[in-house]
């Protein structure tokens, strides 16, 4: 989805002379900002939901992993039962579910992980959930090829137990990155569960099989375990750096919680042993770099993870990243070996032993304990990578990389006042992000801007003929237009911009971007080419056309409406349903033989 929220920083900008004021090219991005909400369609599909469907739109299943003496982790529960996990992803959840012995954790424990799903499954749910998918920021969009897991770890000491200890994980499988929302969740059922076990979980499920489903842009009211949780799903059409937040009413009284945000992590907390380095750690992170985060425990492992992907939003992050890693994982060696260079990753360890194993890596972060944030880490400088011999090593970041933007000075003495002053950590943590996004916004509007000059002129566009393709991206010819319509008109920073890009370009990160918005593109031609065909007087057209010639066009049609009905084409209102209308009068005027043929109705 283009970036929203571009226009207003890009009102300073003037458009470029070069483009004629009559002939303007269509920009994607400005097409696609101009709804003030995404169009929410009626409750009334919710009620073709089958049993568990609901649940299924918010969760995979929900697993319950203990210890065992002689079997190690074992999954002992999933529900709902029907629910299907491969042996591979039963191991993976099994390890990734407990944390390292040497963490330590004491008490009860809340952190998430992220692993490979072991092999594709179709869901009976496809298109509602494209449908959903289609209005969420790219942030928030169901994760194709991973499975998340929200933990709540509990370990206390119990004598009547051979080991001593009790030790048992309740964990909530889904493709959703809410993390927020499930941390809140989970903390109204793991509790119960552990007091009343399994009939408080199905309980727990069934409550959820009765929650809506999880449309972007409404408010949802969920009953949990006696409890109501409300909340708001963002939507791609949201201003970035707002959070439209859910108002209690005076009908609000059986709610109980009410959540500001369903995924965001506290960026300040998170950076605050590192801070100093924030904008390098930009960085990296818009480049794609591969970068291990080393941490005490999997709570301030998988929470720094989860803040270092979020800092270049509403850019996705579209490399591979893991919360929490452990050498239990599958993908353990693929990205451990020293054969070939580390892969586009980020990692968060807790287990001394990849101090040692990756201590190949370029790039390094190593958080200390949080809780103790009485004392800010004194290291300003980065560390060498040769002086990162155990994880006991001082909190720091280890890298040999030289940043190409030249350091903010204002943002480190805003949040050092902020830290002197003890202002709130919710406003340390507004002040971050919105100094992320603008950063962010800054790097990304001159290749909007670019990439929208690729459109054809909407004049081009025939509707006998095929659309018109985009012109190809040639990277000397954007960062030519860098010289005038850089980020030096919406950044005070200063630096190497130009090496910047040049990196950014051979990112995974720019190639999933220039994905996502050249498939925009190309079903914004689409659909400007159905709505010119529902200008045309298809009556005068087929005059002079033979019957076969007629047939042949209207197959064609009638394809081309299926299509854009699978795709959900950005076309305006109406415009599906006046081209069926369109078709359907040509049918009727052939001969009734061919009507029988053609003439299969079809709900635009």
């Amino acid at each position: 989805m283009a970036l929203q929220g571009s226009e207003e920083i890009g009102e300073q900008i003037e458009e470029s002379e070069e483009l004629d004021e009559q002939d303007v090219s269509i920009s994607p991005a400005e097409e696609i900002t101009l709804p003030a909400g995404p169009v929410v369609e009626d409750d009334s599909s919710d009620s073709l939901l089958l049993p568990w469907d609901r649940f299924s739109t918010w969760l995979h299943c929900i697993c319950v992993v203990g210890f065992d003496l002689e079997l190690g982790q074992a999954v002992e529960v999933i529900y709902p039962h029907h629910s299907k996990l491969s042996e591979k992803e039963k191991t993976s959840i099994c390890y990734l579910s407990f944390p390292d012995s040497n963490s330590g954790c004491l008490g009860d424990t809340q952190f998430c992980f992220r692993f490979r799903q072991a092999s594709a499954r179709k869901s009976s749910l496809g298109c509602f959930l494209e449908q959903f998918d289609r209005d969420a920021p790219v942030c928030l969009k169901r994760d194709q090829g991973h499975y998340y897991g929200y933990v709540y770890f509990r370990q206390v000491r119990d004598k009547s137990l051979k080991r001593g200890y009790f030790q048992k994980s309740l964990v909530l499988i889904s493709k959703l990155p809410y993390v927020t929302f499930f941390h809140s969740l989970l903390k109204l059922i793991a509790p119960e569960y552990f007091e009343k076990q399994e009939t408080c979980l199905e309980a727990a499920c069934n409550d959820i099989d009765r929650w809506p489903t999880p449309h972007p842009g409404k408010i949802l009211t969920l009953p949990i375990m006696g409890v109501v949780m409300k909340v708001r799903i963002p939507t791609c059409y949201d201003k970035p750096g707002t959070s439209q937040l859910v108002q209690s009413t005076q009908s609000d009284n059986l709610v109980s919680i009410v959540l500001p945000t369903i995924h965001e992590v506290d960026l300040f907390r998170c950076f605050y042993p590192v801070f100093f380095h924030i904008q390098m750690l930009w960085e990296l992170v818009l480049l794609g770099e591969a970068l291990v985060v080393m941490a005490p425990s999997p709570a301030e492992s998988s929470d720094t993870v989860l803040a270092l992907v979020s800092c270049v939003s509403p850019l996705r992050y579209c490399s591979d990243f893991r919360p929490y890693f452990t050498i239990h994982d599958n993908e353990f060696k693929e990205y451990t070996t020293r054969t070939q260079a580390p892969p586009s990753v980020i990692l968060g360890v807790t287990n001394p032993f990849f101090a040692k194993t990756l201590q190949h890596w370029p790039h390094i972060i190593r958080i200390g304990d949080m809780k103790q944030a009485g004392e800010m880490a004194k290291q300003m400088k980065v560390k060498k990578l040769k002086n990162l011999k155990t994880l006991d090593s001082k909190p720091g970041v280890y890298s040999a990389y030289k940043p190409f933007i030249n350091k903010d000075e204002d943002i480190i003495k805003q949040l050092l006042k902020g830290v002197q002053q003890k202002r709130p950590s919710e406003a340390q943590n507004a002040i971050l992000r919105r100094y992320f996004l603008e950063l962010t916004q800054s790097f990304i509007i001159p290749l909007e801007r670019y990439v929208a000059s690729l459109m054809p002129l909407q004049k081009t566009i025939s509707p006998w003929k095929s659309p018109p393709q985009l012109r190809p991206f040639i990277q000397e010819e954007f960062m030519k237009t860098l010289e005038k319509a850089g980020p030096q008109l919406t950044s005070r920073l200063k630096g190497d911009w130009m090496g910047l890009y040049r990196q950014f370009l051979k990112s995974p990160n720019f190639d999933g971007w220039f994905r996502n918005r050249r498939r925009e593109m190309m079903q914004k031609l689409e659909a400007l080419h159905l709505e010119a065909l529902c200008d045309e007087d298809l009556q005068l057209r087929i005059q002079k056309h033979t019957e076969v010639e007629t047939v042949d066009l209207v197959l064609k049609l009638k394809d081309k409406l299926t299509q854009a009905e699978k795709d959900q084409l950005p076309v305006q209102p109406g415009t599906l349903a006046k081209l069926q209308s369109h078709i359907e009068a040509v049918i009727l005027a052939l001969p009734e033989d061919l009507q029988g043929i053609l003439h299969k109705p079809s709900t635009p």
